[in-house]
């Protein structure tokens, strides 16, 4: 397997360079991802995924981003755009940014650094998994999402938790 570069930022959200992924997760350096959550047509409900358990990082986890880390020269919508065609076999309709934040914790025993970029997409259509990257999936309200989070134990990807919150109350109060 090719050890693929990833964007390295600094703590402020600025492209300095590039590294293989291998030596961002294992030295902590700090990078960006973008996702997207995938809400119905309607906005009643959220694609929530498992991961696959050969992930390199939170394997077999929960999420409801569709997103990756950012490639050298890539933007953060351009990378959004690409993992969720790759992932979930959706393309072309219209992305809009919901947040970013930085998170700066720990995977592992090791440091995770990371901007995440999030954004929204809405969608009725089919729905594709990459099975490299994604086990099953099913709709959530957000409602059913948000009991399911209140649960500190349930295997919910770490960095995608701590935006969760903040795209709910965007959905509440646009």
């Amino acid at each position: 397997m090719i050890d693929e570069l990833v964007a390295v930022y600094d703590a402020g959200g600025n492209v300095v360079g590039a590294a293989p992924r291998s030596r961002v997760y294992a030295d902590g350096l700090w990078h960006a991802s973008a996702g997207v959550l995938v809400r119905s047509v309607d906005g009643a409900r959220v694609y929530v995924h498992r991961r696959t358990m050969t992930k390199a990082v939170f394997a077999g986890m929960h999420d409801c981003l569709a997103g990756g880390v950012i490639d050298p020269g890539e933007t953060p919508v351009q990378a959004a755009t690409r993992e969720l065609a790759e992932e979930l076999g959706i393309s072309g309709p219209p992305l809009t940014a919901l947040a970013s934040v930085a998170w700066d914790g720990q995977w592992a025993g090791k440091p995770m650094r990371c901007h995440l970029y999030a954004y929204e997409v809405r969608w009725d259509g089919p729905i594709r998994h990459q099975p490299e990257e994604i086990v099953d999936g099913w709709w959530w309200t957000d409602e059913e999402l948000a009991a399911h989070l209140s649960d500190p134990d349930w295997p919910f990807v770490p960095d995608t938790r701590v935006l969760v919150p903040q795209l709910l109350r965007l959905r509440q109060h646009p």
